[in-house]
């Protein structure tokens, strides 16, 4: 299946990609893997306890955690998700704190 081009093996780019993280000056890497003009898909990589500090949230999108745990924060609010989780982002200013060594796939709208 990994042979047809539109097809990402998730699971050994997310190993790939924390092997990343834990040389990174960041601690964290990401990798677009599908981008469109209506959608875009990006695989990030975070040790734990590094954070993505509060951003602003796309008009939709998805947080799909392939491995670990990270907390995903607004203001009022916090949910913990872990391996499989899948989350709608919220419809506000957010964060994304990794508990664990983690791998999540971000799904956004771009319109």
């Amino acid at each position: 299946m990994t042979d047809h081009s539109t097809v990402t093996a998730t699971g050994a780019l997310a190993t790939e990609l924390l092997d990343e993280a834990r040389a990174a000056h960041s601690h964290r890497t990401a990798r677009t893997l599908v981008s469109g003009t209506t959608l875009r898909s990006t695989l990030i990589a975070m040790t734990a306890e590094t954070e993505l500090a509060e951003h602003d949230s796309p008009s939709a999108g998805t947080l799909h955690v392939l491995s670990g745990t990270v907390l995903l924060r607004t203001p009022s609010r916090q949910w913990q998700l872990s391996d499989g989780d899948l989350a709608t982002l919220p419809p506000e200013r957010h964060s994304v704190h990794a508990v664990t060594d983690a791998a999540m796939l971000l799904t956004v709208a771009l319109h």
